[in-house]
């Protein structure tokens, strides 16, 4: 009986390999259906980039099918032992509105206009943005507060402003954020950001939704988000001016006096109604209106102790008059109301806790913990927490989860000036390059903890630790991923280029076991470049290479990682690394083969077998040799498996399953014989023999731990696959 495979099904199915679910089951179902493309096509075809050409490959394929029914027939089955990607996702998680919120209910009516109007086929998008601090977070929390029963499916709030720029991250990076909030499992995340806009679309068709992106710094964050269904309003907020974004504009203006009176009042509650009294006439003077500035204020009333002294000077020439009572109404520069606010605040601290306020603010770093404050002002860790809660105590930082802090970027930027103002340069580059020793001293021993047995994790001797010392290095890199990107620009702009590249190479790690493509990309871009431009070692530029190729490979920025893995072997070369070198053409082949060039990837693959034959007995990377020509064969084999040579590919193939297997007197490897055994049974499926193939995922699913779901997922498919065959 012909099975029938609709077009439109075929078409959504290649439209989504390459850009579905990330890791090692995502590439699995890829290189399943390169292999299978080519034996309906009968040559090699590679994977389309683009969606209109994948839509032609569709359209081919579907044309064979007509006229073969049994292939047909595998490719209903590959398509239906497909996981529904998108799933159902959770109703989010707004942050709660702020209970002060006073006086912007024409702003919220607005907002509500947008989400009430009829249709009409124009997507609901509003750039909600006013002057920073002037309460546009607020309003659009209060949104979301108010709105519940306009959008039942769920509100999602994403912040932009922990990124490790001051651009903030890429549109993929936005929407990973977002796909986190909607609770879509790390594994089923598409790593493109094609697959993930898609799975966007998916989630939110036919849903109320609201979907607030905060902080938002370009167009391009989220132009992609604009929603393309009826019931999903958007709302970007912008701390500055407007962008040029097709949306409904609505600008947060500043509160009237009478409003700000009330706010105020509001904060600092009836029982200092005689000291808000006393004096409101000079807060509303220098707040002008702005929420934040308001606020903050507010609380400085109610603390006990007397009214501040003036500032000393240099500081209240360099600062004061950056706060001046004549400034322009909107707030912007020197002149922007909440840096009067943060001066204020710093009058009530103690010259310890102002300092090291001041002193931590200069490296820009996304959140402020301990040991970073610590270090900064070169007090003892004890200290730092006592001055950093008493500087959230007075508004001059936001405290976050896990005892970390951040400044707001007008407050930031205040006291940096200041601490340039108050110590000089030396002062302050001095306690920028404490924190980045400080970030040395504890990353690369957590990048080593997290791969101990990699030559890509070796340390320099200063930075060795014994085994244990730090119980789980992959958490660590991960609380740390945002400052470890911004203080690659740091250390590069302090002049110090080794430790800039030594905290790039720290974050290997991540991208290898945890997937932190896009937190990472940005600093080892800049260090790849870094590395290159300073004549750095080879091996080192080499190395940096190879992270930045092994990351843009996995998001599917193809040309790119191609670029950098081959200059990951011309420096390899150069510097007479074989492991290396090895290592670099081996990544050129998982390249290829993720894009279905199966005979290239075979070629790299081969190459990179014969470069590390060279290495002889007690040379570097001697002792690893059988490990890493077990994988190589793996890859072989799997290469060969796309090409049609389905009798050397189970060859090679088995040949890994019994390192693996610790049948060669090598240690057992209970992960890579499971996924070597995966591999094969594709092979003994594709080549009709489904018994074997069966043995071989039974085999598989008993070696898998309870969290490897997705494999287990897959693998329940590749069942269904083998016993139709079977049945045949």
């Amino acid at each position: 009986m012909l099975e029938v495979v609709a077009l439109s099904a075929l078409t959504t199915f290649l439209l989504g390999v390459g850009n579905g679910a990330a890791g090692e089951i995502g590439k699995n179902l890829t290189l399943s259906a390169g292999a299978l493309v080519r034996r309906t096509l009968g040559r090699e075809t590679p994977l389309p980039a683009g969606a209109e050409d994948r839509r032609a490959l569709a359209g081919r394929v579907h044309a064979r099918l007509g006229r073969d029914p049994r292939r047909a027939g595998e490719w209903a089955l590959m398509l239906e032992g497909v996981p529904d990607e998108a799933g159902e996702p959770s109703r989010g998680a707004m942050p709660p509105a702020p209970w002060a919120f006073t006086n912007q209910e024409k702003v919220l009516k607005q907002l509500l206009r947008e989400a009430d109007r009829p249709w009409e086929g124009r997507p609901r998008v509003v750039l909600l943005s006013g002057p920073a601090g002037s309460g546009s977070t607020s309003v659009a929390l209060r949104l979301g507060a108010e709105g519940r029963d306009r959008f039942p499916d769920g509100q999602y709030y994403v912040d932009l402003r922990d990124a490790s720029g001051e651009t903030g991250p890429e549109p993929a990076g936005v929407l990973l954020r977002l796909l986190r909030e909607m609770d879509v499992d790390p594994e089923r995340t598409p790593a493109t950001e094609s697959g993930r806009l898609r799975l966007y679309r998916q989630l939110t068709a036919g849903r109320k939704a609201l979907v607030v992106i905060d902080h938002t710094t370009s167009p391009a964050q989220v132009r992609g988000l604009v929603p393309a269904t009826p019931d999903v309003l958007l709302v970007v907020v912008v701390s500055g001016p407007p962008l040029l974004l097709e949306a409904e504009r609505v600008a947060v203006p500043p509160l009237t006096d009478r409003h700000a009176k009330q706010l105020v009042r509001k904060v600092a509650g009836p029982e200092h109604a005689a000291r808000v009294k006393a004096q409101l006439p000079g807060v509303l003077d220098r707040c002008r209106g702005n929420a934040l500035a308001l606020h903050t204020e507010a609380r400085l009333i109610t603390r006990d102790e007397p009214a501040p002294a003036p500032a000393p000077a240099p500081v209240a020439q360099a600062v004061a008059q950056g706060v001046s009572q004549t400034a322009s109404p909107t707030g912007t520069g020197r002149d922007h109301p909440v840096r009067a606010a943060a001066h204020l605040a710093s009058l009530r601290l103690g010259p310890e806790a102002v300092r090291l306020c001041r002193l931590t603010a200069l490296g820009a770093w996304p959140s402020i913990s301990v040991a970073i404050a610590a270090a900064a002002a070169d007090v003892h860790e004890v200290t730092a927490a006592r001055l950093l809660d008493e500087a959230a105590d007075v508004g001059l930082l936001e405290p976050l989860p896990d005892l970390r802090y951040r400044f707001r970027p007008e407050i930031r930027r205040q006291l940096a000036e200041a601490a340039t103002a108050e110590y000089g340069i030396g002062t302050c580059a001095d306690a920028v390059d404490r924190v980045l020793d400080t970030l040395l001293k504890r990353v690369l021993p957590a990048s080593r903890a997290a791969l101990p047995e990699s030559w890509r994790t070796e340390l320099p001797p200063e930075h060795r630790v014994g085994p244990g010392a730090v119980p789980d290095g992959i958490a660590v890199l991960a609380a740390e991923v945002a400052n470890i990107a911004r203080s690659v620009v740091v250390a590069e702009e302090q002049q110090r280029t080794a430790t800039a590249l030594w905290l790039a190479r720290s974050l290997w790690p991540l991208q290898l076991k945890a997937g932190h493509w896009d937190e990472v990309l940005p600093a080892l871009r800049d260090a790849a470049r870094c590395a290159e431009e300073s004549r750095a070692d080879e091996r080192m530029v080499a190395a940096l290479h190879f992270q930045l190729a092994h990351c843009l490979g996995e998001t599917g920025r193809w040309e790119q990682a191609g670029r950098a893995a081959r200059a990951a072997v011309t420096y390899e070369r150069a510097a007479g690394h074989l492991r290396g070198e090895a290592s670099a053409v081996e990544l050129l082949g998982l390249l290829s083969l993720n894009r279905w060039s199966f005979e290239e990837a075979y070629e790299r693959f081969a190459e990179a077998e014969s470069v590390y034959r060279r290495i002889g007995p007690g040379e570097e990377g001697a002792a690893d040799l059988p490990r890493a020509l077990a994988l190589i064969e793996r890859h072989q084999g799997r290469a060969l498996r796309g090409m049609g040579r389905l009798d050397e590919s189970r060859r090679c193939l088995n040949r890994a399953v019994d390192f693996f297997a610790g049948r060669t007197g090598a240690p057992a490897e209970a992960y890579n014989r499971a996924r070597a055994l995966t591999d094969l049974a594709e092979t003994l499926h594709d080549g009709g023999d489904h018994a074997a193939a069966l043995a071989g995922i039974a085999e598989a699913e008993v070696l898998l731990p309870p969290s490897a779901v997705p494999h287990r997922v897959y693998l329940a498919g590749l069942r269904r696959r083998c016993e139709a065959g079977a049945a045949r």
